[in-house]
């Protein structure tokens, strides 16, 4: 006689009270976890951050392009004045060797400029990716067909390449939004085929095949019945793309094709403190550790968001 091993996917009955529903049980299993409400203080940290970085920066009584030359040693190669990069009263997380610009009101408004490109292509990505996944799913055949040879397509094509020539031809454009574009255009392959399979397994439910019969049309079948059905892994997918996103924007950033100075982004400032990384590494060290940490808390949000939101899809 054989047993068969419980379904791990499924939560126990008894942290499933009758009338509970996915937002409900996914409140309680993050309350429940010390590490993801850690993560989620952490994400809403950095979120309040971006908001609010013009005033953050006019609290530390210096603007992020302004310089300070009394904080720099001339004569020693403009390094910082003080221990740990110049950290002191004035200068909360010391100051930009050579220039004495004030780190603390750069990262800040670095984490501004990050996040929004990072909040900005994953919103074009899931919505872009969220349509065609269940207009694939849904109408299948030629329609299905020809979009996911486009999903394959965008897939296939070498992005990171593709990125860094487009950001280095163009020159006299709003480098944000075309960052922006840019990483969006080969992000939503990966959430179209997660939408496309929830949708296939969808569209033949009961109630949906209810909805057909009683006359409703694709358009409301597809909003009031499908896409209901997969908010909760387009959710915790969304949540898991923004870190990738603040991670190749940095990237690219880092690689002098991002954003230009001297608007100020975490991997422009990583990129330019390794010349000074032996004689200043706190100049290297504070933007590094503010981009970790934005990328773990993000990361570690996603993953509890998968496991509660779309637990089978999270150990396929």
């Amino acid at each position: 006689m054989t047993t068969t091993a419980p379904d791990r996917a499924a939560p126990p009955a008894k942290d499933l009270p009758p009338g509970s529903s996915p937002w409900q049980l996914a409140r309680r299993e993050l309350r429940r976890r010390p590490a993801v409400r850690v993560s989620l203080a952490v994400v809403l940290l950095f979120v309040v951050t971006a908001l609010a970085a013009p005033w953050l920066g006019a609290l530390g009584g210096w603007s992020p392009d302004a310089f300070d030359k009394a904080a720099v040693d001339p004569y020693l190669g403009g390094q910082p004045l003080g221990s740990f990069g110049g950290i002191s009263p004035e200068h909360w997380l010391g100051v930009e060797p050579v220039t004495g610009r004030d780190l603390f009101a750069r990262v800040v408004h670095g984490a501004r400029v990050s996040l929004m490109i990072a909040f900005a292509a994953t919103a074009i990505v899931v919505l872009a990716g969220t349509a065609a996944g269940i207009v694939a799913g849904y109408f299948g055949g030629r329609t299905d067909a020809v979009l996911s040879r486009l999903m394959d397509l965008t897939m296939s094509f070498p992005s990171l390449i593709f990125m860094i020539a487009m950001l280095s031809v163009a020159k006299d454009v709003n480098r944000i939004a075309l960052m922006t574009a840019v990483i969006g255009l080969f992000g939503w392959p990966g959430v179209a085929r997660v939408v496309r399979g929830q949708t296939l397994s969808l569209k033949h439910r009961e109630y949906v095949d209810a909805a057909r019969v009683g006359g409703s049309g694709p358009w409301r079948i597809l909003t009031r019945d499908i896409l209901p059905g997969v908010a909760g892994p387009v959710i915790a997918y969304t949540t898991l793309l923004i870190p990738g996103m603040i991670s190749t924007e940095a990237a690219l950033s880092y690689l002098g094709v991002g954003v230009r100075p001297p608007t100020p982004s975490w991997g422009q400032m990583i990129a330019e403190s390794v010349a000074f990384y032996e004689t200043d590494p706190m100049y290297f060290v504070i933007p590094s550790t503010f981009l970790f940490l934005a990328v773990l808390a993000f990361t570690l949000l996603g993953d509890a968001l998968r496991d509660i939101l779309d637990p089978r899809g999270g150990r396929t």
